[in-house]
Protein backbone atom coordinates (compact mmCIF):
# COMPACT_ATOMS: atom_id res chain seq x y z
CA UNK A 1 0.00 0.00 0.00
CA UNK A 2 1.01 3.62 -0.45
CA UNK A 3 0.08 4.41 3.14
CA UNK A 4 -1.75 3.19 6.20
CA UNK A 5 -5.05 4.16 7.77
CA UNK A 6 -5.60 4.25 11.52
CA UNK A 7 -8.89 4.95 13.28
CA UNK A 8 -9.19 6.00 16.94
CA UNK A 9 -12.44 7.04 18.67
CA UNK A 10 -12.12 10.61 17.42
CA UNK A 11 -9.01 10.99 15.25
CA UNK A 12 -8.41 9.87 11.67
CA UNK A 13 -4.68 9.51 10.95
CA UNK A 14 -2.97 8.88 7.63
CA UNK A 15 0.69 7.91 7.53
CA UNK A 16 1.94 8.45 4.00
CA UNK A 17 4.47 6.50 2.03
CA UNK A 18 6.97 9.35 2.37
CA UNK A 19 6.76 9.72 6.11
CA UNK A 20 4.17 12.49 6.31
CA UNK A 21 1.43 12.22 8.93
CA UNK A 22 -1.95 13.96 8.84
CA UNK A 23 -4.47 13.79 11.69
CA UNK A 24 -7.89 15.32 11.97
CA UNK A 25 -11.10 14.85 13.94
CA UNK A 26 -13.94 12.92 12.36
CA UNK A 27 -17.66 12.88 13.23
CA UNK A 28 -18.77 10.07 15.52
CA UNK A 29 -21.02 8.58 12.86
CA UNK A 30 -17.99 8.03 10.62
CA UNK A 31 -15.60 6.65 13.21
CA UNK A 32 -16.04 3.05 12.08
CA UNK A 33 -15.87 3.78 8.36
CA UNK A 34 -12.72 3.90 6.28
CA UNK A 35 -13.13 6.93 4.05
CA UNK A 36 -10.03 6.78 1.88
CA UNK A 37 -8.32 3.86 0.21
CA UNK A 38 -4.67 4.81 -0.17
CA UNK A 39 -4.02 2.25 -2.91
CA UNK A 40 -6.49 3.66 -5.41
CA UNK A 41 -6.62 7.23 -4.10
CA UNK A 42 -10.20 7.32 -2.90
CA UNK A 43 -11.65 5.34 -5.79
CA UNK A 44 -13.88 3.50 -3.33
CA UNK A 45 -15.04 3.92 0.24
CA UNK A 46 -15.74 1.39 2.99
CA UNK A 47 -18.74 1.71 5.26
CA UNK A 48 -21.02 -0.29 7.52
CA UNK A 49 -23.88 -1.80 5.54
CA UNK A 50 -27.31 -0.25 5.93
CA UNK A 51 -30.80 -1.58 5.26
CA UNK A 52 -30.85 0.59 2.14
CA UNK A 53 -27.97 -1.55 0.81
CA UNK A 54 -29.93 -4.80 1.10
CA UNK A 55 -31.03 -5.08 -2.53
CA UNK A 56 -27.48 -4.72 -3.86
CA UNK A 57 -26.12 -7.02 -1.16
CA UNK A 58 -28.61 -9.74 -2.00
CA UNK A 59 -27.56 -9.55 -5.65
CA UNK A 60 -23.86 -9.83 -4.79
CA UNK A 61 -24.58 -12.71 -2.41
CA UNK A 62 -26.43 -14.43 -5.25
CA UNK A 63 -23.42 -13.96 -7.53
CA UNK A 64 -21.08 -15.33 -4.86
CA UNK A 65 -23.09 -18.54 -4.46
CA UNK A 66 -23.48 -18.86 -8.22
CA UNK A 67 -19.69 -18.73 -8.65
CA UNK A 68 -19.35 -21.51 -6.08
CA UNK A 69 -21.98 -23.61 -7.83
CA UNK A 70 -20.36 -23.10 -11.23
CA UNK A 71 -16.98 -24.15 -9.80
CA UNK A 72 -18.25 -27.32 -8.09
CA UNK A 73 -21.85 -28.08 -9.07
CA UNK A 74 -21.57 -31.56 -7.60
CA UNK A 75 -21.15 -30.08 -4.11
CA UNK A 76 -22.75 -26.63 -4.09
CA UNK A 77 -26.45 -25.90 -4.25
CA UNK A 78 -27.62 -23.46 -6.88
CA UNK A 79 -27.74 -19.79 -5.98
CA UNK A 80 -31.52 -19.94 -6.29
CA UNK A 81 -31.73 -22.70 -3.68
CA UNK A 82 -29.43 -20.91 -1.25
CA UNK A 83 -31.33 -17.67 -1.76
CA UNK A 84 -34.44 -19.35 -0.34
CA UNK A 85 -32.61 -20.52 2.79
CA UNK A 86 -30.15 -17.77 3.63
CA UNK A 87 -30.33 -13.98 3.65
CA UNK A 88 -27.74 -11.39 4.52
CA UNK A 89 -30.52 -9.41 6.19
CA UNK A 90 -30.09 -11.41 9.39
CA UNK A 91 -26.55 -10.05 9.72
CA UNK A 92 -27.88 -6.50 9.76
CA UNK A 93 -30.20 -7.34 12.67
CA UNK A 94 -27.69 -9.23 14.83
CA UNK A 95 -25.40 -7.17 17.11
CA UNK A 96 -22.75 -9.90 16.97
CA UNK A 97 -22.62 -9.79 13.18
CA UNK A 98 -20.75 -7.32 10.99
CA UNK A 99 -21.28 -6.32 7.37
CA UNK A 100 -19.06 -3.84 5.54
CA UNK A 101 -19.41 -2.69 1.97
CA UNK A 102 -17.04 -1.15 -0.55
CA UNK A 103 -18.74 1.50 -2.67
CA UNK A 104 -17.78 3.38 -5.79
CA UNK A 105 -20.20 6.27 -5.98
CA UNK A 106 -23.44 4.58 -4.84
CA UNK A 107 -22.64 1.19 -6.34
CA UNK A 108 -21.59 -1.59 -3.95
CA UNK A 109 -18.62 -3.31 -5.56
CA UNK A 110 -17.80 -5.70 -2.73
CA UNK A 111 -18.77 -6.76 0.76
CA UNK A 112 -17.60 -8.76 3.74
CA UNK A 113 -19.55 -10.41 6.55
CA UNK A 114 -18.40 -11.82 9.85
CA UNK A 115 -19.45 -12.51 13.41
CA UNK A 116 -17.79 -12.93 16.77
CA UNK A 117 -18.49 -15.36 19.60
CA UNK A 118 -16.78 -17.52 22.19
CA UNK A 119 -15.29 -20.66 20.71
CA UNK A 120 -16.17 -23.54 23.02
CA UNK A 121 -14.81 -27.01 22.41
CA UNK A 122 -14.41 -30.22 24.37
CA UNK A 123 -10.72 -30.36 23.42
CA UNK A 124 -9.50 -26.78 22.96
CA UNK A 125 -9.41 -23.85 25.34
CA UNK A 126 -12.24 -21.29 25.07
CA UNK A 127 -11.36 -18.16 23.14
CA UNK A 128 -13.17 -15.12 21.79
CA UNK A 129 -13.09 -15.72 18.06
CA UNK A 130 -14.06 -13.83 14.95
CA UNK A 131 -15.38 -15.65 11.91
CA UNK A 132 -14.98 -14.29 8.40
CA UNK A 133 -18.10 -15.66 6.74
CA UNK A 134 -18.32 -14.17 3.25
CA UNK A 135 -16.04 -11.97 1.19
CA UNK A 136 -16.98 -11.06 -2.36
CA UNK A 137 -15.95 -8.46 -4.91
CA UNK A 138 -17.63 -7.81 -8.25
CA UNK A 139 -15.35 -9.39 -10.90
CA UNK A 140 -15.07 -6.04 -12.70
CA UNK A 141 -13.39 -4.50 -9.65
CA UNK A 142 -11.05 -7.30 -8.64
CA UNK A 143 -7.27 -6.90 -8.46
CA UNK A 144 -7.73 -3.34 -7.15
CA UNK A 145 -7.20 -3.97 -3.44
CA UNK A 146 -10.90 -4.00 -2.55
CA UNK A 147 -10.96 -7.45 -0.93
CA UNK A 148 -7.82 -6.71 1.07
CA UNK A 149 -9.20 -3.44 2.43
CA UNK A 150 -12.49 -5.10 3.40
CA UNK A 151 -10.61 -7.89 5.15
CA UNK A 152 -8.31 -5.55 7.06
CA UNK A 153 -11.22 -3.37 8.14
CA UNK A 154 -13.10 -6.37 9.51
CA UNK A 155 -9.94 -7.46 11.31
CA UNK A 156 -9.53 -4.05 12.95
CA UNK A 157 -13.14 -4.15 14.12
CA UNK A 158 -12.68 -7.63 15.56
CA UNK A 159 -9.68 -6.35 17.51
CA UNK A 160 -11.79 -3.53 18.96
CA UNK A 161 -14.24 -6.17 20.21
CA UNK A 162 -11.45 -8.12 21.90
CA UNK A 163 -11.25 -11.00 19.42
CA UNK A 164 -8.09 -13.09 19.82
CA UNK A 165 -8.26 -15.33 16.75
CA UNK A 166 -9.95 -14.99 13.35
CA UNK A 167 -11.08 -18.05 11.42
CA UNK A 168 -12.08 -18.50 7.79
CA UNK A 169 -12.95 -21.54 5.69
CA UNK A 170 -11.70 -21.68 2.10
CA UNK A 171 -12.57 -24.23 -0.55
CA UNK A 172 -9.58 -25.77 -2.29
CA UNK A 173 -10.62 -24.48 -5.73
CA UNK A 174 -10.60 -20.86 -4.51
CA UNK A 175 -6.89 -20.24 -4.88
CA UNK A 176 -7.25 -16.46 -5.20
CA UNK A 177 -8.93 -16.26 -1.80
CA UNK A 178 -6.38 -18.62 -0.28
CA UNK A 179 -3.53 -16.43 -1.52
CA UNK A 180 -5.19 -13.31 -0.10
CA UNK A 181 -5.67 -14.86 3.33
CA UNK A 182 -2.12 -16.16 3.45
CA UNK A 183 -0.80 -12.75 2.38
CA UNK A 184 -2.67 -11.12 5.28
CA UNK A 185 -1.33 -13.48 7.93
CA UNK A 186 -3.71 -16.45 7.99
CA UNK A 187 -2.11 -19.88 8.46
CA UNK A 188 -3.42 -23.42 8.14
CA UNK A 189 -5.33 -24.49 11.23
CA UNK A 190 -7.23 -27.70 10.53
CA UNK A 191 -6.84 -29.86 7.44
CA UNK A 192 -10.32 -31.14 6.64
CA UNK A 193 -9.92 -33.89 4.08
CA UNK A 194 -12.52 -35.55 1.89
CA UNK A 195 -12.66 -38.89 0.09
CA UNK A 196 -15.37 -40.17 -2.23
CA UNK A 197 -15.95 -43.89 -1.84
CA UNK A 198 -17.40 -46.22 -4.50
CA UNK A 199 -20.70 -48.00 -4.01
CA UNK A 200 -21.66 -51.23 -5.70
CA UNK A 201 -24.49 -50.87 -8.15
Amino acid sequence: MDGDIFITPSIFTLSGAYGGVLSFAIPIELQHDILINMTTMSSFVLASAQLSDLEQLNQLMYELHDEHHQSSPEYFKTAQEIEQEKSIARYLDDPQCLVYVAKRDEKIIGFITGHFCELISTVSKPILMGSLDELYVDPVYRQQGVARELLLHLEKTFILYGVKEIFVEVWAFNQAALQLYQATGFVHHIHWLRKSVPHDQ
